[in-house]
């Protein structure tokens, strides 16, 4: 819990918007998996007390990151990954995921969530896969490093053996089935000119004519940060191009910047739980 009090007019407002919306827009960045006790990467001290190994050398998020890290040292590169990939799937989505499937369930057009997050928790919280954008990609899916070709395949039979302490990837490193040449997580990465981003623009493409359906849409913005602003930029776009209004939580920066609507200063958990007791008071928790 971030510890800050929660506005309860704000908090109700919030609520108000949700009740009144024709469809529910989920716009999340990393800080909505805080919560399930996942790290956010918030600066460079924030990244190096999830990895000691990376301080040691002062590796930077944005150093480790980047298609360069695979070239450099691919074993380190993927002891990278292939520890994020294992903790993504042995970490459950919080009750907040579950709250926000049951706003979008409660309105006529439902719901439709754009994520920077690539850790493929909303999909396992039970949204459909068909609504939802992963605008970075996903670190379920692989591609080739050339690429030698426009093929994505899935990271499920893939086992990661990983020296945590050490950083580095244990035994043969995942490879292109169509090359043989190395493969790397289809995530967009800092400095990255080879990520095949036909997955993602599928999705846009979905988002954007169910977008050309709605009338009243909520976007509740959740987490998104200022440092790389691109969930913050589409929730804009959205509440600019379609109507309705913002609901932005956000322990830091919460102030709505002149868009209908209303912010809320507060990690996701606790937010979501204070207005979904004003939407479905009877609901268990």
């Amino acid at each position: 819990m971030s510890g800050l009090p929660i506005d309860r007019a704000a908090i109700e407002r919030a609520a108000a918007l949700v009740a009144g919306a024709d469809a529910l827009v989920v716009a999340a960045g990393a800080g909505m998996g805080v919560d399930s006790g996942l790290p956010d990467f918030r600066g460079d001290a924030g990244f190096w007390q999830a990895y000691p190994a990376l301080a040691a050398g002062g590796t930077a998020f944005a150093d480790i990151a980047s298609p360069a890290a695979f070239h450099a040292d691919p074993r380190r590169a993927w002891g990278f990954y292939g520890h994020r990939l294992a903790l993504y799937r042995a970490t459950a989505p919080h009750a907040g995921f579950g709250m926000l499937w049951r706003w979008g369930q409660a309105l006529a057009h439902g719901a439709f969530v754009h994520t920077s997050n690539v850790d493929g928790h909303f999909q396992r919280a039970g949204f459909d896969p068909l609504r939802i954008e992963e605008c970075h990609g996903s670190i379920h899916h692989l591609q080739c490093m050339l690429p030698c070709s426009d093929m994505r395949w899935s990271a499920a039979a893939l086992a990661p053996a990983v020296d945590a302490a050490a950083c580095r990837w244990l035994g043969p490193l995942p490879a292109c089935p169509h090359c043989g040449g190395l493969a790397r997580p289809g995530i967009l990465m800092f400095d990255d000119t080879a990520w095949l981003d036909g997955r993602s623009a599928a999705q846009a493409l979905r988002r954007q004519r169910w977008l050309e359906t709605v009338r009243r849409p909520v976007v509740v913005e959740i987490g998104a940060g200022t440092a790389v602003p691109a969930v913050r930029r589409f929730a804009r776009r959205v509440v600019q191009q379609h109507g309705g209004a913002l609901v932005r939580i956000n322990p830091r920066d919460a102030d709505p910047g002149g868009l209908p609507g209303v912010g809320i200063a507060g990690q996701a958990l606790p937010v979501l739980a204070a207005i979904d007791a004003l939407l479905h008071p009877d609901a268990s928790r």
